[in-house]
């Protein structure tokens, strides 16, 4: 079915707050992301996202979503920061232009590379529109960001609105894998104030009272994944029941 994934996303949001896992198969972790994404899956996330800003070879990213097919019926969704990051084993990908790069290559040159292949492969493309917020961490680096300060929300608001004008399906404020500091709530109200489709919130997301913040806010989901990779399962279990119970 087309949009199968889309769809199944937007009927959940209907009913709760949602929480996406994101795992990098890159990174050397104690625990495989294939373990990492049944744990999640138990503790009642509702999708896990694939990706990474390093480069990876096609053959072990089809490995680790093979793995992660075996442990858990969740959506498998690309989180691609390039063309090398596609697999026609993933349910779904964020088609996603990251709005507020000083490079043209991460605004729409790769995603356009990426168009043909992706519908080569038959995989489901969600458009997204990806905005880094002050600190930015490795991906402001490697997306070579013009990064949105902490109190600008007035960029942020410009932002969302033209990325729903455009049709995007999806707006992600992210302030970086591992940053010391989440997306700030009056930025996520502000935004969320403006614009009509779902807001993603990634970064910093590190306890059950900053999702609970980031919820009350206006996050539609909350995405986290360091905490989970550093093993703290008990953390992750808390943060996921905070973000459903805030619903």
């Amino acid at each position: 079915m087309r949009n199968r994934v889309f769809h199944y996303l937007m009927k959940k949001l209907k009913e709760e707050k949602l929480h996406f896992t994101l795992l990098d198969p890159d990174k050397d972790n104690e625990l495989k992301p294939a373990d990492l994404a049944m744990i999640a899956d138990m503790a009642g996330t509702d999708a896990i996202l694939v990706g990474g800003s390093s480069p990876i070879t096609k053959t072990k990213l089809d490995q680790t979503i093979r793995q992660i097919k075996k442990r858990t019926e969740l959506p498998v969704i690309l989180f691609p920061s390039s063309v090398g990051y596609l697999s026609s084993l993933a349910d779904a990908v964020f088609y996603m232009s990251l709005l507020n790069s000083n490079d043209p290559r991460y605004i729409i040159r790769e995603p356009a590379k990426g168009a043909p292949i992706i519908k080569k492969m038959g995989i489901e493309p969600i458009s997204m529109g990806y905005l880094v917020i002050e600190p930015g961490m490795t991906v402001g680096k490697v997306g070579k960001a013009e990064l949105i300060k902490r109190d600008d929300v007035k960029s942020a608001v410009e932002y969302a609105i033209h990325a729903q004008y455009l049709g995007i399906k999806f707006f992600y404020l992210e302030t970086g894998s591992g940053s010391p500091e989440p997306v700030p709530a009056k930025m996520i109200k502000a935004v969320k104030k403006e614009i009509d489709i779902p807001v993603i919130v990634g970064g910093g997301i590190s306890t059950p009272k900053i999702a609970r913040e980031e919820i009350k806010a206006g996050a539609d989901i909350i995405v986290t994944g360091t905490s989970l990779e550093k093993g703290e399962i008990k953390q992750v279990q808390e943060i996921i029941s905070a973000i459903k119970k805030t619903t």
